[in-house]
């Protein structure tokens, strides 16, 4: 059995993240990474952004040899062993720790049928193999109108593909975008030639002739080279549910990203940590998050005593469209959207209770730090004296 001082359960970005912080702390102790993908740690994002737009592949890699880490890849965790301090993987292989971090992750939501036909796109791997598709294939369907979907949606017509959207929603990211946002971008959507299908669900998939039959509830049908499913994820909280940790939407850190047990930590998407300025437990999908958590979970696994109390944000690409968003961005939250030009270029801010609780940049930039003060302050808040607030700040 293998000995470490520091032990983390995943490979993506948190866990990578969480190594660069021990060694920021602890230049010495031993650190093992086991992880079920058969690649060591990478961006994520470039898999629907910049990959699609002529980023070379090996600028994604995270290098393990420069933190002297021990990389154990394709290797999936059966079982945690908190009184003995063991881990144990399904090959019969086992690992001792001093102190764990579970970086655990995400697993696809998947759709009841076509298991085998469907790209639930989230790793490299589901790249690559969507990347294969598109070397013959012209036309693509894409379940999911929201973060994931309207990525891939646009990447896919960059590269001069026909697309279709198939989500029930009434209209792209209507559950972050304000109405009449989310109207402009289905629109723009429509514009740029993609097929968008709203208020559908697909209820069934089969193989044709080498390609794929996809039927939904309205009994339409599109016959398309290959589908793509970007529906959200579920946490991977099995592992912390097996040895009792406190459960709710993901794993329940303190501030110190400690579990129920102190010495096992956690961070990134699988985890639910309370952020002081939206005064709420939050558990947050992105690469900001995975990051800054990872980072200081590595650091206070390795002796600091640092709180997380950070607000992360997070971005995306639509077509020449962009932007940043920060706090709680719900649709059906009080919005303001505070417009220089027309759904172009603007600030929608989204309040409860008075207060703003979340901040959308659309096609603003490096104006997150001000978003996280206003977010902070305790109101009150309205369109009059939201007017200008960001731009006051630039």
């Amino acid at each position: 059995m293998t000995n470490y001082t520091y032990l983390i359960i995943g490979g993506g970005m948190t866990a990578a993240a969480a190594v660069d912080g021990i060694r920021e702390v602890d230049s010495t102790g031993s650190i093992g990474l086991i992880s079920a993908e058969q690649d060591s740690p990478y961006d994520r994002p470039p898999l629907t952004k910049g990959l699609w737009k002529g980023k070379s592949l090996d600028s994604i890699w995270w290098d393990a040899k420069k933190s002297d880490v021990t990389t154990h890849l394709g290797r999936v965790v059966r079982e945690v062993v908190p009184g003995q301090k063991r881990v144990l993987c399904e090959d019969g292989a086992a690992f001792a720790y001093d102190k764990l971090l579970l970086a655990t992750g995400g697993t696809p939501r998947r759709l009841p049928f076509g298991e085998d036909h469907i790209i639930y796109f989230w790793t490299l791997p589901d790249y690559h193999r969507l990347r294969a598709l598109t070397e013959t294939g012209q036309r693509f369907a894409v379940i999911g109108g929201g973060f994931i979907g309207s990525e891939i949606a646009a990447a896919l017509t960059m590269n001069g593909k026909q697309v279709v959207m198939i989500f029930p929603d009434s209209d792209i990211s209507a559950r972050v975008f304000p109405p009449p946002l989310a109207r402009y971008v289905t629109d723009l959507y429509r514009n740029k030639g993609i097929d968008v299908l709203t208020g559908q669900q697909p209820i069934g998939v089969e193989r044709r002739d080498g390609r794929y039959g996809l039927t939904t509830n309205t009994k339409r049908e599109t016959v398309v080279d290959g589908v793509i499913a970007g529906i959200g994820i579920e946490p991977n909280v099995d592992l912390a549910k097996a040895i009792g940790l406190e459960i709710e939407d993901g794993i329940i850190v303190d501030e110190l990203l400690r579990t129920s047990r102190a010495d096992i930590y956690a961070a990134g998407d699988a985890v639910s940590f309370y952020n002081l300025a939206l005064e709420t437990r939050v558990r947050v999908e992105h690469e900001d998050n995975a990051n800054s958590m990872g980072r200081l979970a590595g650091r206070n696994m390795a002796g600091k005593s640092e709180p997380y109390h950070h607000l992360p944000f997070f971005y995306s690409d639509l077509f020449d469209l962009g932007y940043e968003a920060v706090g709680q961005t719900d649709s059906r939250l009080e919005t303001f959207a505070d417009w220089r030009r027309p759904n172009e270029e603007g600030v929608i801010y989204y309040l409860k209770d008075s207060r703003v609780r979340g901040v959308l940049l659309w096609n603003v930039w490096e104006q997150i730090d001000a978003a996280r003060r206003l977010i902070a302050e305790p109101g009150p808040f309205n369109a009059e004296n939201l007017k200008g607030r960001i731009a006051a700040e630039a």
